[in-house]
């Protein structure tokens, strides 16, 4: 009795050391593989915007100073603008479509690594650095800006296809009126500032926004909603916070959150 006992314990055991092997062998090869390619600085996907967009012109604010931290932005080591092929390509229907009514489209942030958000969310918990606060957040306390998720951890720009741009006016020859800066933190930004975005109509009341002292024009709402609905017609989505930004449907990479810096990609 004893013996088949043992004996079954015996096999038991070494079924155990069979699947353990088979498992630790399979962990191995993943690892190996993940090793070899970090999908996070894989680049291979992506394409320089003016490739695909010849005629947008660049405003990158955070390779300059003028931006909200007054610094150039970790990640940023040329002043040019990365998005994924389908993000790019689907740009490339909106620049068409807008100019052919007088309009350039104007880029001022597209792929943004993720050292440069982590540099952005240093700077939010160092309270005293204001330098930037009456051209971007005057009415702002500083302290607020993660509570009211001005400043996140993580960004759908780091995904790769999301684009902060505006219009600029081949007549007139400058940026369309807008009635406000990009990366001002303020309900005035938010879409729906002074009009219905679903209906493209001008109110003109501050609506749910009822502690704000501006107001933007007719006018400055209709330059909005031209943006707004020519990105809408070619596969974006808008967000609800700012007029600016925008992130395609169906991006292609909509977990992963990528590294590589922003500089001219390599042929």
């Amino acid at each position: 009795m004893n013996c088949t006992l043992n004996k079954k314990l015996w096999i038991l055991a070494a079924a155990l050391v069979v699947v353990c092997g088979i498992v630790v062998a399979i962990s191995c090869l993943k690892g190996s593989d993940d090793a070899v390619v970090n999908p996070t600085d894989d680049s291979s996907q992506f394409v320089t915007l003016t490739d695909a967009v010849p005629d947008a012109i660049l405003e990158i604010r955070y390779y300059g100073t003028y931006n909200f931290v007054g610094t150039r932005i970790d990640g940023y080591e040329e002043p040019t603008a990365l998005l994924t092929r389908q993000a790019a390509d689907s740009l490339r229907a909106v620049s068409d479509d807008v100019k052919a009514m007088g309009y350039r489209l104007k880029i001022y942030d597209a792929y943004r690594p993720q050292k440069a958000v982590d540099h952005f969310v240093r700077w939010a918990a160092d309270i005293p650095d204001t330098l930037m606060k009456r051209y971007f957040y005057p009415d702002l306390d500083k302290s607020v800006l993660f509570e009211q998720e001005y400043i996140y951890e993580k960004s759908g720009h780091t995904r790769g296809s999301t684009v902060d741009l505006t219009l600029f006016d081949m007549t007139t020859e400058k940026e369309l009126d807008m009635g406000g800066t990009f990366d001002w933190f303020g309900i005035e930004s938010h879409p729906d500032f002074c009009g219905n975005p679903e209906t493209g109509e001008y109110t003109g009341g501050l609506g749910d926004h009822p502690i704000s002292q501006r107001i933007i024009t007719p006018e400055q709402f209709k330059n909005r909603m031209i943006l707004r609905q020519a990105m809408l017609r070619h596969g974006f989505k808008a967000l609800d916070s700012e007029w600016w930004h925008f992130t395609l449907k169906d991006e292609p990479f909509p977990d992963t959150y990528f590294t590589f810096p922003v500089r001219q990609l390599q042929q």
